[in-house]
C-alpha cells in the first residue's frame, strides 16, 4: 500500500485494486489516517503526527482512544464546561428571592448572603442573574425571563 499526501490538503491510500482519497476537513478520516500510517509505515510517529497537524503527544492519544473505542472516539467534543454549575435553579431561586425581599439590595449583598447560607457564588453570576430576569433597580420588577442570545 502506498500513502501520497497532495498539495490540497488531501491523503490518498493506493493500493493493488485502487485508491481512498481523504480530505483534511473529514476529521475522523484524517486522524484514522495518521494513526494508520504511523503504525504502519516506517515513519516515526513524531514525523507523522506533524505531517497531519498535530504533536506526537495527540497522536498518541488518539492512538489509545482508538484502540478503546473505536473510530468514534476520534471526534471532537464541545470544549469547556457542560452545565453552568453555579447558577443552579436553587440558587437563582434564592437571588430572586433576596432580591423580592430587599430590592434595593446589591449583587454584592445578594452574594454575600448566599455564602452564608453555604451556597458559594460569585458577585458577577448574581449580576447575570439579575440582568437576565430583569431584576435591575430600574423601572418595575418583571419575572418573566428574557430570551438567550
Amino acid at each position: 500500500m502506498e500513502i501520497v499526501h497532495t498539495a490540497e490538503d488531501r491523503i490518498v491510500f493506493r493500493g493493488a485494486r485502487g485508491e481512498v482519497v481523504l480530505d483534511r476537513h473529514d476529521e475522523i478520516g484524517w486522524k484514522l489516517a495518521m494513526v494508520l500510517e504511523a503504525e504502519c509505515d516506517s515513519t516515526s510517529p513524531s514525523a507523522v503526527a506533524a505531517t497531519y497537524g498535530y504533536g506526537k503527544q495527540r497522536y498518541y492519544q488518539l492512538r489509545t482512544a482508538l484502540r478503546q473505542s473505536g473510530c468514534a472516539a476520534l471526534a471532537s467534543r464541545k470544549r469547556g464546561p457542560k452545565t453552568n454549575y453555579r447558577r443552579d435553579p436553587e440558587r437563582i431561586r434564592q437571588i430572586i428571592r433576596y432580591r423580592f425581599l430587599d430590592p434595593d439590595a446589591g449583587a454584592e449583598v445578594i452574594a454575600q448572603k448566599l455564602r452564608q447560607d453555604g451556597l458559594p457564588i460569585s458577585i458577577r453570576s448574581v449580576y447575570r442573574v439579575i440582568e437576565h430576569y430583569g431584576l435591575q433597580k430600574k423601572g418595575s420588577i418583571n419575572v418573566a425571563p428574557r430570551p438567550r442570545r
